[in-house]
């Protein structure tokens, strides 16, 4: 006979073996196999293993088969052989699987030759309900998770209650209870007990040595919760908080594990006692709470709350799973109401259940995709903080057992003891040191931030801090005064952009840098070329009493950005490394507090999650206490922070929302058409004159409309008036926020019309409005420097989240395992049907080949709908399992479709690749689909270019159908944004070259990043449009220069491959060797780009330059915005700035700038002489970078001013510089 248990871990691999050898050597003839679920990700070959196994065996038992990755691997075979096994055990699994069970002639779902469906001749309607509990409901989602742990724990009582007649069903119940309590003893007796009652008459050596049920003892029963500690007698466990040994010092602090029952029964504990050992060893005490299932908070309110007998200051799960559920549901609002009463950090750490140790060290992207969603995401949601690998299986070891990694166990206890540290030591005694940010790196971006005053904030955040006890020393005055004193002191001595605080001497740092020599392979010889005067590297800030405040220095390559594209990784500066280290040891912090968005720590090179000690941002942060001001609406970069820096975000608010309105000559405008409008039918020859002006009106202000006023003198007005009122009620952010600010009147009532509506529901609105009028920002930023649990809270945007408030809480993102939720899915559906209608509409034939740019941010904001439009297009739609989780994809049939499937080329960003492995491989899979269908190549061009684009390169169809592209493991962004900032490029298609280069990297179904730069250039030569959503009403195209860096990019690329292929006589590449006249409405490289504009929940899908028009009339070129940003001073003139250097990059990228912009921005912001004063004052260094763009725009002719205007433009660039040098200076006319 063969025996084949398949089960989801190893935990109980050690006792199978032993029992294995046992029980072969009673039983002759009998062969026992092991099959371990989180093995097959890792492992190619491990599914076709299992399927073998699985078609040979006789006797089958399943177990803890939650995944619908894992339960598709073994389903065929199952419902193949179930009637020929002598018996099928499934046990706390997915529903498609246990209903598979079947037991003589009992069958939990039916399809049997009698038909029977859970029940053996007795048991009636109540068992038959049970039994459903127990195998869960699809349409249940996260509550059948939840009804099958309720009835789990009933099992005692209902064996009582099973019908005498009705034996296979009470088999099958013990089995449950013999695996519930899964000590080798237990699962020893479970093999005997199935083994004696299923045996068939060709066993007859199993019927001899194990007759009847096999002598099998009866379950051995266990506590189902309690404490837990190596040193106590029977197996470690009690119920006795006194039964645990005191540690020596009476004070002790106390910290909270928990565990996993089924690894304490199993005796598989290294890992365990390696925790409790190191914690003990820096002197805290440990309590180690365990519970029946996975559900903790019973646990957590008996042993741990303030009230409890256990007062801890810090809790750790070694689970791995939400402190509520676990894989198959988890309840994060009931979990963070308990920690929020629990009051003190908490950490969540990952074993590695799903690959091997060596797999994780070898692996650039640490976790697997399943293990992160399932680890890192989940239990974010409840709060989580500081995910840490510890343990795992060694494969030279071979045992299965989980093994601790001793220096991930030693982080892990001194990162523990830091928090405690932090909590423990007086407010007045406690060095916090404040990290600012100075990107792109010169003296007019030290201490800026996304959407944030950073100096107003940071003397709110100081003052808050001097009146809560520490000590700030004597502040300046306001945040004006605190940044002359940081910017100003002896930079000009040392030609830094701030004050010099301490020097490190070389030798110093040579002797005490522990990762000099990787160091030294990117940057050479220390002391390298940042930061340094020679003899010593320099740490730029100033210390006020014992709060440090700091810049972080350069990341060492924004002025030659075009060298990633040539290196598989690098290292930070020798300047970057030495000033954390600095903060660390010399100033020995008990806190880092990153101050606004964002930083570069979590950025620096090493693994997507589960990092290890050779990952930099690891090396660089250390076990120090991180926490990270950060914005609202910034789910994905925020996330980063948490993962990849272990960072406890405190959220701020975005700048408040206003109408932009009209200004100057577009308000005359809209008088003359609202004028028009007016006239009465009779009035012919007044219309025609008022359209004769308003033309001439609309000529001079540059507004194109596509409609010709003579022809169609009622569509021109018409069209006009829409134009004119769309900029009229779009909303702009208005100035920064600042710190614990609340939105003014004005503003909260813009805010609350743009969110509700015009008629809201009074109770919402009266809700929204007292959430307005509340900051926690400054007690959220208290709460989380003494060390206590900050509650989580949803980043987004406060417009479709308005849970976000209050602020002042640590952010997190949406549930992986629901996106795309069905709302999502409905309104991406829709997207993607404006974005064909309207290059439908602008004369194109319907597009074959489209290229989209998705975002994490944009993603995670919208429940996925960025993911469900790519669905869309090709025809796809997510499938979900029978608890409500994403299974993969399924292809629609082009009868359901409706229409042609459309090639999506589909270009993701770093961010997107490390949050949404999940979402990556639901993508891949819906394009190897359509890929692979059996289709008509004129109906199905992702199939018509996958089999051109493999015969021509001599390829599978699996490479050939790769359509996810992204940076390789551990890269992120094009760096065309960077090649733009600092000048480093010559011809413009050099930026889609290097987009290419960073993106050239393709991501299958198995989530694994290849070279593909041949797929990628070839695709890209027959795309005939690319797009991009807006990812924020807060955040336009031209605020952000991610976006030039990703549309543009992607935009360049495609226009360049499009414009070779045609030169090289091929046409337009693989879309033409399909058969489809790719692009025919346009010409070589004629590839245009849209904007999605869903913001406002109004989708709307605009070409590039509409939205770059419309974002310069309301916000650059508006006087509401602009008197918004320099009402703000130093950082609003630098916000200026950013918004010319990123039309700057639109130009090189997409050609999407009219000249018009451009001399206007030259008039409004530097040929008036008061605004150049004015912009001189709060900022020279920005206000010098306006006059230099402008003229770097004429010299690469993206704009011809004329010579009276190019003169004044040099003139008052030259006052600038010499104003920056001390140069008295007459104002240029």
């Amino acid at each position: 006979m063969r025996f084949v248990l398949v089960t989801l871990d190893h935990h109980l691999t050690g006792a199978f073996g032993r029992i294995r050898e046992r029980l072969e050597r009673e039983v002759p003839g009998l062969r026992m196999e092991l099959h371990v679920a989180a093995d097959w990700e890792a492992d190619a070959g491990a599914p076709a293993r299992v399927q073998a196994s699985l078609e040979q065996a006789d006797l089958v038992v399943v177990t803890q088969i939650f995944m619908p990755s894992m339960s598709e691997v073994i389903l065929p075979t199952l419902r193949a052989r179930r009637e020929d096994y002598r018996a099928l055990v499934c046990l706390l699994s997915e529903s498609d699987v246990t209903r598979l069970t079947r037991m003589g002639n009992f069958r939990m779902g039916g399809g049997g030759p009698d038909g029977a469906d859970g029940e053996q001749g007795g048991g009636g309607r109540w068992f038959q309900g049970l039994l459903k509990k127990l195998r869960g409901s699809g349409s249940e989602g996260g509550d059948s998770g939840r009804r099958q742990l309720r009835t789990l724990r009933r099992i005692p009582q209902i064996l009582r209650f099973v019908p005498g007649k009705a034996q296979d069903v009470r088999a099958w119940f013990l089995c449950l209870q013999y695996w519930l309590s899964g000590s080798e003893e237990n699962l020893d007796s479970m093999i005997r007990f199935l083994l004696g009652r299923y045996a068939g008459p060709g066993d007859a050596g199993v019927a001899a040595a194990l007759a009847g049920e096999g002598g099998a003892a009866p379950p051995r029963e266990y506590p189902e919760s309690g404490l837990y500690h190596p040193d106590l007698p029977d197996g470690g466990m009690t119920v006795s908080l006194d039964a645990l040994p005191q540690p020596a010092g009476a004070e002790a602090p106390a910290v909270g594990l928990l565990v996993m029952r089924s690894y304490l029964l199993a005796g598989n504990t290294a890992h365990y006692d390696a925790v409790i050992r190191a914690l003990e060893g820096r002197g805290l005490r440990v309590i180690t709470a365990f519970a029946a299932g996975l559900d903790n908070g019973p646990e957590v309110e008996r042993w741990f709350v303030p009230e409890g007998p256990g007062r801890i200051e810090a809790l750790v799960s070694l689970t791995g799973f939400s402190l509520v559920g676990g894989p198959a549901y988890s309840d994060a609002p009931r979990a963070a109401e308990l920690l929020d009463r629990l009051d003190v950090p908490y950490l969540v750490l990952q074993p590695l259940e799903f690959q091997t140790v060596e797999g994780w060290q070898d692996d650039p992207r640490g976790l697997t995709p399943l293990q992160t969603a399932l680890n890192v995401a989940l239990p974010e949601l409840d709060g989580a903080v500081a995910p840490t690998v510890f343990a795992g299986r060694y494969r030279a070891d071979g045992s299965g057992a989980m093994l601790p990694i001793a220096d991930q166990v030693d982080g892990v206890a001194d990162r523990v003891s830091r928090w405690v540290r932090l909590r423990r030591t007086e407010r007045r005694e406690r060095k916090v040191a404040v990290v600012l940010f100075n990107f792109p790196p010169n003296a007019g971006n030290v201490g800026t931030a996304a959407y944030l005053d950073v100096w107003a904030s940071l003397h709110r955040a100081l003052s808050e801090l001097a009146g809560a006890g520490y000590d700030t020393g004597p502040l300046p005055a306001d945040g004006d005064a605190l940044r002359a004193r940081v910017l100003g002191g002896n930079r000009e001595r040392f030609g830094t952009p701030a004050n010099v605080h301490a020097r490190i001497p070389v030798r110093d740092h040579v002797a005490r840098e522990r990762w000099l020599p990787e160091i030294e392979a990117t940057w050479g010889a220390a002391p390298g070329r940042s930061l340094t005067d020679g003899e010593s590297l320099l740490v730029q800030g100033m210390q006020f009493g014992k709060v440090f405040v700091g810049v972080q220095p350069p990341f060492g390559w924004e002025g030659d950005p075009m060298r990633l594209l040539f290196e598989g990784g690098f290292a930070p500066t020798h300047a970057f490394s030495a000033f954390y280290r600095w903060v660390r040891e010399d100033f020995d912090a008990d806190a880092i507090l990153h101050f606004g968005t964002h930083g570069a720590v979590e950025f620096m090179p090493g693994k997507q999650a589960g990092l290890s000690g050779a990952c930099w941002p690891d090396r660089l942060l250390g076990t120090t206490p991180l926490l990270y001001l950060y914005a609202a609406n910034n789910p994905s970069e925020g996330t980063m922070a948490k993962r990849r820096g272990g960072a406890v975000t405190i959220s701020h608010l975005t700048p408040p929302l206003l109408r932009a309105g009209l200004y100057r000559g577009l308000l005359d405008l809209r008088g003359t058409v609202d004028r028009l409008r007016g006239l009465p039918p009779e009035a012919h020859v007044e219309r025609g004159e008022g359209i004769e002006a308003a033309a001439a009106m609309a000529a001079e202000l540059e507004l194109t409309l596509g409609v010709d006023p003579a022809a169609d003198p009622v569509g021109w007005v018409t069209t006009l008036h829409g134009r004119l009122l769309e900029m009229e009620e779009s909303l702009i952010p208005h100035g920064l926020h600042v710190l614990g600010r609340i939105p003014g009147a004005e503003e909260r009532g813009e805010l609350l019309d743009a969110a509700l509506g015009p008629d809201p529901d009074p109770e919402a609105l009266k809700v929204m409005d007292a959430a307005l009028r509340e900051s926690g920002e400054p007690a959220g930023l208290l709460r989380a420097m003494d060390g206590r649990f900050l509650p989580p809270a949803p980043a987004g945007d406060l417009l479709r989240t308005p849970d976000l408030l209050p602020t002042g809480r640590n952010l997190t993102a949406f549930d992986p395992w629901r996106m795309p939720t069905p709302w999502a899915f409905r309104e991406g559906r829709m997207q993607a049907e404006r974005i064909l209608e309207r290059h439908t509409a602008g004369g194109h034939d319907f597009p074959r080949s489209v290229a989209l740019v998705l975002w994490g941010t944009d993603t995670l904001k919208r429940e996925g709908a960025p993911v469900a439009q790519a669905l869309a297009l090709l025809g796809a739609e997510p499938r979900f399992d029978s608890y409500g989780r994403l299974a993969g994809a399924r292809l629609l049939s082009l009868e359901e479709l409706g229409r042609p499937r459309v090639d999506v080329i589909m270009t993701v960003s770093g961010i997107f690749r490390d949050l949404l492995p999940l979402q990556m491989r639901l993508l891949a899979e819906a394009a190897w689909l359509a890929a692979t269908a059996d289709e008509p190549e004129a109906m199905n061009p992702v199939r018509a270019h996958a089999l051109a684009h493999a015969e021509a390169a001599g390829c599978s169809l699996d490479e050939a159908a790769l359509r996810v592209f992204s940076n390789d493991d551990g890269a992120y962004g094009a760096q065309v944004n960077q090649m733009v900032d600092g000048s480093t490029w010559g011809a413009d298609e050099e930026l889609g070259d290097g987009f290419l280069g960073r993106k050239g990297f393709g991501y299958g179904r198995d989530g694994r990043a290849r070279p593909a730069k041949e797929l990628f250039t070839r695709a890209l030569a027959g795309v005939e449009l690319t797009y991009q959503n807006l990812e924020s009403v807060e955040t336009g195209v031209s605020d952000l220069d991610q976006y030039f860096d990703s549309l543009g990019g992607l935009t360049r690329a495609a226009r360049n491959q499009s414009a070779r292929a045609a030169a090289a006589g091929s046409g337009a590449g693989a879309a033409e060797e399909a058969g489809a006249g790719s692009g025919a409405s346009m010409g070589p490289g004629a590839v245009p780009a849209y904007i999605g504009d869903e913001t406002l929940g109004n989708g709307k899908v605009r070409t590039l330059e509409e939205q770059i028009e419309l974002e310069a009339r309301t916000r650059t070129l508006n006087p509401r915005w602009v008197e918004g940003m320099l009402a703000h001073g130093y950082q609003g003139v630098r916000e200026v700035e950013t918004r010319v250097t990123n039309h700057l990059g639109w130009s090189a990228t997409a050609a999407a700038v009219p000249e018009w912009i451009y001399r206007d921005i030259g008039n409004t912001y530097l040929l008036d002489p008061e605004m150049r004063r004015r912009m001189a004052e709060l900022n020279p260094d920005a206000a010098l970078g306006v006059a230099r763009r402008l003229l770097e725009a004429t010299d690469r002719g993206y704009w011809s001013p004329d010579p009276e205007m190019l003169d004044a433009l040099q003139d008052a660039a030259d006052e600038l510089e010499d104003r920056l040098e001390g140069i008295e200076t007459e104002a240029a006319a």
